[in-house]
């Protein structure tokens, strides 16, 4: 599986990145893979190849990297109970650094970038996020409705909530994509997503929006406490048929082992 790096070129500097894509010379749909707090990793280097392997260009940017490049903390291999709070407490700073105005500045440019590639096939993109990343990947939806077909936003948190941001106020009615929302059993009440639900509802959109049983925040990420296989191996399922529905003729087939 063919990977790479680069160095994004944006406005207010340089992001690193890492990419992964299928052999063999031809195009492909081109994917933008929103990192977790915990950044570009093993665990996302490997989750961009297994994305790839179903016939995927896959990029993932260091979306912290005006405070440096990936790895911005060092990280042992599996993020374990002791390890996983201090490592937040490290990065929530950087998080609370990472603007609205940042982030619609940074998805310009990853959006233009990657459909810049010659790997990529011309046309419409996807976004996918995981816990902070699948805010992100809403609100690039949002920004590039003519360039996004599809979005998807595992763990993300509380996507409705009283807060005057509120992604459910402006973000999600704004889009236009395919959307995919894989909601932790902690994230959000049961009556929230309900309610969110309804807001999905009447934008007309083609989505689905649901609780994963029996999980945490974070549940994706082998590297860390939170991990649920079978909540990993549903989000596959999920995430495959959502971009086969986007881009006909790509796999659909099941999870990655």
């Amino acid at each position: 599986m063919p990977t790479a790096e680069f160095e994004i070129p944006t406005l207010d500097g340089q992001a690193d990145a890492f990419a992964a894509f299928p052999d063999g010379g031809e195009r492909h749909p081109g994917v933008l893979l929103y990192m977790d707090i915990f950044g570009i990793r093993p665990e996302l280097e490997r989750r961009a190849r297994e994305l790839a392997v179903h016939g995927y260009y896959v990029l993932v940017p260091n979306v912290f990297y005006r405070h440096g490049p990936a790895p911005l903390i060092e990280l042992p291999d599996f993020v374990g109970e002791e390890a996983r709070p201090r490592a937040v407490a490290q990065l929530m700073p950087v998080l609370q650094a990472h603007t609205t105005d940042r982030i619609l500045r940074d998805a310009e440019a990853y959006v233009r970038f990657l459909t810049s590639r010659p790997e990529v096939s011309p046309g419409p993109i996807a976004v996918v996020g995981y816990c902070m990343g699948g805010r992100l990947a809403l609100r690039t939806a949002a920004a590039h409705r003519d360039q996004v077909a599809a979005v998807a936003a595992f763990h993300a948190g509380k996507l409705l909530s009283d807060a005057p941001d509120s992604l459910h106020l402006d973000v999600i009615p704004a889009i236009t994509a395919d959307i995919h929302l894989g909601h932790a059993a902690t994230d959000m009440e049961p009556e929230a997503v309900r309610e969110l639900n309804r807001v999905l509802d009447g934008t007309g959109v083609s989505y689905t929006s649901e609780i994963y049983p029996d999980t945490i925040h974070g549940f994706t990420m082998s590297d860390t406490t939170a991990f649920n296989p079978a909540g990993l191996e549903q989000h596959w399922d999920r995430l495959l048929s959502l971009l086969a529905g986007a881009f006909p003729g790509s796999d659909p087939a099941t999870a990655p082992r």
